[in-house]
């Protein structure tokens, strides 16, 4: 009797279910779990909880369009729960931030180790590289999760009454901040196939968009034709993204996904080219 070996679509799986794992019961993973809860912990009873709060008076809109200008953040104004519009302009920011430190070390590690050639014999390339990236996706899914949860409860304590707007406000958030953050876990993938530590790559994730903004903004000063340029840099739709609500906000969700397409691409070429 022959047994077929797992497919490669099989072994992407259960490489990222691994990573999922590997996460919450690693003494590391534990850390930077215990460290993300104290950070979101902190953000929601105090900016979170108190922004929301002023959101709500009738005066305050007067003043962000005095300070911002008008219709700048007029939006935020409309969203059925204010705790899910404060956490909004957090999580934008925040969360890409997060991807770029726990995506770090998908490969740099194993590189050094010598342990990343051990894994290339057992299972194709492609399953090691897109399954750790799947992997990394849901765990950065189950924080997002997480926090969508702590936000609703803290907008349900205020008022029982906007549970039905606070799920459906909550799962448009989460949906998009999966969406935002693929393009930034791809990035550190291909760098951390380069890299030999998480460090490094972190490094180098913070050169490449410093030296990329630049260049960006320099080169819009000469042409505004390449000033579009800056829709390659994951991140860009971000600021747009800030005043916007509910469906619309996933009008931007094409360029992530075309980010994300075309780092895993690149990824995928240097690991089937590389020697591991």
């Amino acid at each position: 009797m022959t047994h077929n070996p797992p497919s490669t679509f099989n072994n992407l799986f259960i490489i990222a279910v691994f990573e999922l794992r590997k996460f919450f019961f690693n003494t590391r993973g534990i850390i930077a779990l215990i460290a993300f809860a104290l950070v979101w912990g902190i953000l929601l009873l105090y900016p979170i909880q108190g922004a929301s709060a002023m959101l709500m008076q009738p005066n305050i809109k007067d003043l962000v369009d005095g300070l911002f200008g008008e219709n700048t953040l007029n939006v935020l104004f409309e969203w059925p729960v204010a705790e899910m519009a404060v956490f909004w302009c957090f999580a934008l920011y925040l969360f890409p931030m997060f991807s770029i430190l726990i995506a770090a070390d998908q490969f740099s590690s194993d590189k050094t180790r010598g342990t990343l050639r051990f894994y290339t014999i057992r299972t194709s390339r492609d399953s090691l590289l897109f399954g750790r990236f799947l992997g990394q996706i849901l765990i950065q899914g189950l924080l997002i999760l997480l926090t969508i949860i702590a936000t609703i409860a803290l907008a349900l304590s205020r008022d029982s009454q906007l549970f039905l707007q606070a799920i459906s406000s909550g799962a448009l958030v989460g949906l998009n901040l999966v969406i935002i953050i693929l393009p930034f876990t791809a990035v550190m993938t291909l760098l951390s196939l380069y890299a030999r530590t998480a460090r490094q790559a972190m490094v180098l994730a913070t050169i490449l968009w410093t030296l990329v903004s630049l260049a960006i903004l320099l080169l819009s000063h000469q042409s505004s034709l390449l000033a579009e340029l800056q829709w390659l840099l994951p991140g860009a739709q971000l600021s747009n993204m800030i005043n916007t609500n509910g469906l619309n906000s996933l009008a931007f969700a094409y360029i992530p996904l075309l980010q994300t397409t075309a780092a895993l691409l690149l990824g995928r070429v240097y690991m089937q080219r590389s020697s591991v």
